[in-house]
């Protein structure tokens, strides 16, 4: 696998949890959001990356 790629999906996965965690923890709405669309982006840039 990659580097990038390996990279990416750490990034991901870092994403994925401080979401959960937010949502776990009943944060406000839009702490939630920004979590949601950090996950999007790390996502997006691993489309993008053709993998």
């Amino acid at each position: 696998m990659s580097e990038v790629k390996q990279e990416l999906m750490e990034k991901i996965e870092e994403a994925r949890q401080e979401l959960d965690n937010s949502i776990d923890q009943g944060l406000a709405y839009d702490l939630i959001y920004e979590h949601s669309v950090a996950l999007d982006r790390w996502i997006e840039k691993y489309i993008a990356a053709g993998f």
